[in-house]
Order: C-alpha cells, then structure tokens, then sequence
C-alpha cells in the first residue's frame, strides 16, 4: 500500500493547481485545499497539517508533523526550501496581551487576530521544532537550527539559532553552483 496520494487522489482533493511529481502522505490533514498551489517535486510527510492559503513552489519538503497555517494572508514557500520534522508556521495568531479573547470558538468581535503573509524564500532550510510568527520574510538562503524562534524578518544567506533568532554567521553559497549542474542535468532552463 503507497503510503502517498496518486495524481488521480491528488487532482480529487481540490487543489487550486498541482504540480507533477508531487508526494503528499494520506496521513497528513488538509483545509481549504482550494487555497493552495503546489508546485512540482513537492513532499509532504506524515501528520503534516496545512490550511488557509498556501503557495509552495518546486523541489520543497516539508518533513513529518509540521504545520502550515496559512490563513487568508497567506504562506509562500519558494523552490528548494525544506521545513524540517515538527516546525509551525503561522500567518494567522491570536492576541496573548489579555484584552482580548482567544481561540476558534469565540467570535471574532470578542478577539483580536493578528493575519500577515509568512514569505520563506530560495534554499532556506528551518530546523526541527521551530516557530515562525506572522509577518516574517525570511530571504533566500537563510538557515535556522532546530528550536529557533523566528519573530522577525531575516538577512538573506545567513545562519540564525535561537530564541529568539541570532544571526551566527554568513552562510555559504556554493549550493548555488550545484542548483546550476541540477537545472542543467535536468533540462530546467535558467531565469533572466
């Protein structure tokens, strides 16, 4: 038994466009498929949850029991960015201050939610068990190590750790010659 959904399960969840090659498990949860855009060589792995709008673009893993609530602002992963096992990543949260009420249950008149697009750019790989808060652009390249806190917008090709996230130091390009070689090995024409 394959434990991920075939093109044809795929294309009857309602996606609102899905690419080939795409490897979605059947264990994981999905809300408001019609929201999402997947792009091509996409994995998503066991009890992973992903609701709201949420655009994933090519060569992207999102690993075992993540969660991507993405709200109606919105979640945008670009091409060959991985989420490591356990990471959540919110567009949409609640008010902790105490004015106001929380949760799904209480109206929204009783609330105050926070809703702003999370933006994961190019190569960027998040560590197991981190947080990502709404609002964040998180540029080309970043790295974060497992059990960071990203509350804000990060440099592009640096090494953050922590809570809250430190920068740790400049992160090495060399990938980017090896992203050239696959592109060039596999017919994918560059960008101008």
């Amino acid at each position: 038994m394959n434990s991920f959904y075939t093109n044809k399960e795929l294309a009857a969840i309602g996606f609102k466009s899905v690419g080939e090659n795409v490897y979605i498990s059947k264990k994981s949860s999905i809300y408001s498929p019609e929201k999402m855009t997947i792009g091509n060589d996409v994995r998503i792995d066991d009890f992973c949850i992903l609701s709201g709008k949420i655009t994933i673009k090519n060569f992207v893993h999102i690993a075992a029991y993540s969660a991507l609530y993405g709200g109606s602002d919105g979640i945008e992963i670009e091409d060959f960015a991985n989420i490591s096992s356990r990471v959540s990543i919110y567009s949409i949260t609640d008010d902790y201050s105490g004015e106001t009420m929380t949760n799904p249950m209480i109206p929204h008149d009783f609330k105050k939610v926070c809703s702003k697009q999370v933006y994961i750019g190019k190569h960027v790989i998040i560590g197991s068990t981190s947080v990502v808060l709404p609002g964040c652009i998180i540029k080309e390249g970043g790295s974060f190590g497992a059990f960071s806190f990203i509350s804000k917008s990060t440099c592009a090709w640096s090494i953050y750790a922590g809570i809250p996230v430190k920068k740790l130091r400049d992160r090495k390009k060399d990938l980017l010659i090896l992203e050239k070689k696959f592109k060039s090995k596999l017919g994918i024409l560059e960008e101008s």
